[in-house]
């Protein structure tokens, strides 16, 4: 996922005046935070992207006073993710809103288009595609350090979610529903946190294993935070398999390690 800041920075730079000695500087309408990680194992909903190996990410989100966001998202990822084998990247391209309200609740809801560069036809006749796109809406509620968040997406039925990516062309576009609750916990007075994460995949489609119409997905984690770094480690499991060309199995679970840097 890549973002040009240059003209972002720009007009921060000419629209945030100095503050006065005795004054607080007022938040400024528009926020832009990124960051930058590298992960021993990429898995989407359980499920490794890289084969069990490392992957690259960063992302850049511009926010608005208002809560209207949007953000660019990557990672590294092996190229069995798509049908035809050629992609070596994932892009994806987030627009939302966001509001939270006195009483500690937050929603947010928006889409979420995966990108797929570098994907074209494996052979003559190919009518394969991998980009889709996935709407989704969150609500979490924040009881002094502890946030409990259940998340729903839904991504319409598209070509890239049959089960051959249209490659074929015989078979039909499949929709697909992630149901998902997640916990996180700041350790008072620590620079530690805590996280754990329920997830179920509802298919078939071509984000489901083979010759399965569901799966389940989870995961429990904790990092470490000095300044803008950021230590972390999770173990994330499924309740399927997925053996990928080089014979490993994709879905099993494993203890995943990341630094990362925001900024």
């Amino acid at each position: 996922m890549r973002f040009s800041s240059i003209s972002l920075g720009a007009l921060l730079l000419a629209t945030t005046a100095p503050a006065f000695a005795q004054e607080t500087a007022p938040a400024p309408a528009i926020t832009l935070n990124g960051t930058a990680t590298v992960i021993s194992d990429y898995k989407f909903r359980g499920i490794s992207q890289t084969d069990g190996n490392f992957a690259v990410q960063g992302g850049l989100t511009i926010s608005h006073a208002s809560g209207f966001y949007v953000s660019a998202w990557g990672s590294s990822i092996d190229d069995y993710v798509t049908t035809h084998g050629t992609a070596h990247q994932e892009l994806d391209l987030i627009a939302g809103f966001k509001h939270s309200f006195k009483n500690g609740v937050t929603v947010d809801v928006g889409a979420l288009y995966y990108v797929y560069p570098g994907t074209r036809p494996g052979f003559s006749g190919d009518k394969s595609s991998s980009d889709f796109i996935e709407p989704y809406a969150s609500v979490s509620y924040a009881i002094g350090p502890v946030t409990a968040k259940a998340t729903v997406n839904y991504a319409p039925k598209q070509k890239a979610l049959s089960l051959d990516q249209g490659q074929s062309g015989t078979l039909k576009n499949e929709d697909n529903v992630y149901l998902a609750g997640d916990l996180s916990a700041a350790i008072p007075k620590t620079p530690i946190s805590l996280t754990g994460h329920l997830g179920h995949t509802f298919g078939p489609s071509w984000l489901v294993p083979i010759q399965r119409k569901e799966y389940t997905d989870w995961a429990v984690g904790a990092a470490y935070t000095w300044k803008n770094l950021t230590l972390g480690v999770s173990y994330v499991g499924t309740d399927v398999k997925f053996i990928t060309p080089t014979g490993k199995d994709a879905a099993k679970g494993s203890v995943l390690g990341s630094i990362g840097v925001s900024f």
